[in-house]
């Protein structure tokens, strides 16, 4: 599996290093969305929707959400930062739009990954954390890895 530096799976009783997730320096807007409250994919737009305050035009389906998290321009910030807690809880009766979600947030992050310059490795625009039951973790892992075959590379 290649690397996906922007994307994290964490124990909820966890943590990430700090320098994972934030910059040296700039604007960061974090926005934290609840895997609870994400039981069907309206439900899932309205947690992206609100969470990261996206654009009235916004069109409530998986290709504007890819579209709008592809952008990220309306919110005036550097870097963003989307937690999402109980991550292993998203859809639980929907393998599809699991499965939907899942390439989407592999493919928005790939397009914001990070960068090698000359001067070393600067930190990508955004970062994902994907936080859910310890027991969870591998599990979480193993979806993800499976989809990420199905996410092709950014260009």
């Amino acid at each position: 599996m290649r690397a996906v530096p922007w994307l994290h799976v964490v124990p909820d009783t966890g943590a990430v290093p700090v320098g994972l997730l934030l910059p040296v320096t700039g604007r960061t807007y974090v926005a934290r969305l609840d895997g609870r409250g994400m039981c069907d994919t309206d439900a899932v737009f309205r947690q992206f929707y609100d969470g990261l305050r996206l654009p009235d035009h916004f069109g409530w389906n998986w290709n504007a959400l890819s579209d709008c998290l592809r952008d990220l321009e309306w919110l005036s910030a550097d870097h963003h930062v989307v937690i999402i807690e109980a991550a292993d809880e998203v859809l639980p009766d929907d393998a599809s739009g699991r499965r939907l979600l899942f390439t989407t947030l592999l493919r928005v992050g790939g397009r914001w990954s990070y960068r090698r310059n000359p001067e070393g490795t600067e930190l990508g625009r955004l970062v994902v954390v994907m936080m859910c039951a310890a027991a969870s973790v591998q599990s979480l892992k193993e979806q993800l890895r499976s989809h990420l075959e199905e996410a092709p590379r950014p260009r």
